[in-house]
């Protein structure tokens, strides 16, 4: 904004004197509240450790290498269960997700007071908890394995693709819809043929971008028991089989790359 000086010269400012101040003051703030933490943090730390670090993981490095080549064959079947984790779970939740999609957007809900506030919190409830806290929560109640794995990836996606889906709906183009109400349509007949079609790329894309993440996470829940690679990763971390460990590292990192070409071909195919 322009200012004025004492020989009436406009000089430019991009800011206020008052903007400036409050500018300064909210980083004062964000510097105190840093400070704070460090402190939190630097009393909590044994620092002893973190300087030996750099020999420790030196260690584990040479411990690690060369990986155990001979222990890819017993791979097979964990980094297959890996995948079908990742993919039922997301077929499951994209099944459930729909549904709740269309009773939280507000222009396919039946009652904004009642109906789409449930919705939003189911959406809420079930991607605020992460899927190794459900799949531990699973293996209490029906055991460990694959199964609980699949159930555990498909509540921690229902909220995050029921989200995306239901903001998809409240985008849509409303000329389409009003012309197809104009015929005469019921309410189904308006969903499937003027809703629908509309969101079928935003589902798409959030099906390949949910089953992309799914892979990543379900390669560590066999850490609590839920079946996977994560199982075997577990066992040799246990038993500190370093080159087996490598290994397994090497084999996630492969799959986590293929899901991630797979997904990006998809979603270029789509948009």
């Amino acid at each position: 904004m322009p200012v004025l000086t004492e020989n009436d010269t406009r000089i430019w400012r991009r800011r206020t004197t008052g903007k400036s101040l409050v500018l300064w003051f909210g980083w004062l703030l964000g510097l105190a509240a840093f400070v704070v933490c460090w402190q939190r943090i630097s009393g909590a730390t044994t620092w002893f450790f973190v300087q030996d670090a750099p020999r420790i993981a030196g260690d584990i490095w040479t411990r690690a290498t060369p990986p155990r080549w001979e222990y890819l064959s017993q791979l097979g079947k964990p980094i297959w269960d890996t995948l079908n984790i990742a993919t039922l779970g997301t077929l499951i939740a994209l099944v459930l997700a729909v549904p709740v999609a269309f009773l939280a957007a507000r222009n396919t809900t039946p009652s904004k007071l009642i109906v789409r506030p449930i919705a939003l919190l189911i959406i809420v409830s079930t991607r605020s908890i992460n899927s190794l806290i459900w799949a531990l929560l699973l293996i209490a109640i029906i055991g460990p394995g694959v199964f609980a794995g699949v159930i555990a990836i498909a509540i921690r996606s229902v909220g995050f693709c029921a989200k995306l889906i239901y903001e998809a709906i409240e985008e849509i183009e409303h000329a389409q819809v009003e012309a197809i109400t104009a015929t005469g349509a019921s309410r189904w007949q308006v969903m499937a043929y003027g809703i629908v079609p509309q969101i079928l790329p935003a589902f798409a894309g959030v099906a390949v971008f949910r089953w992309d993440i799914n892979i990543r996470e379900s390669t560590v829940l066999g850490l609590v028991g839920a079946g996977g690679i994560g199982l075997q990763l577990s066992a040799s971390l246990n038993t500190l089989a370093w080159p087996q460990v490598s290994l397994i590292l090497l084999v996630i990192l492969f799959a986590v790359v293929i899901s991630e070409w797979v997904s990006a071909k998809v979603r270029g195919a789509i948009i």
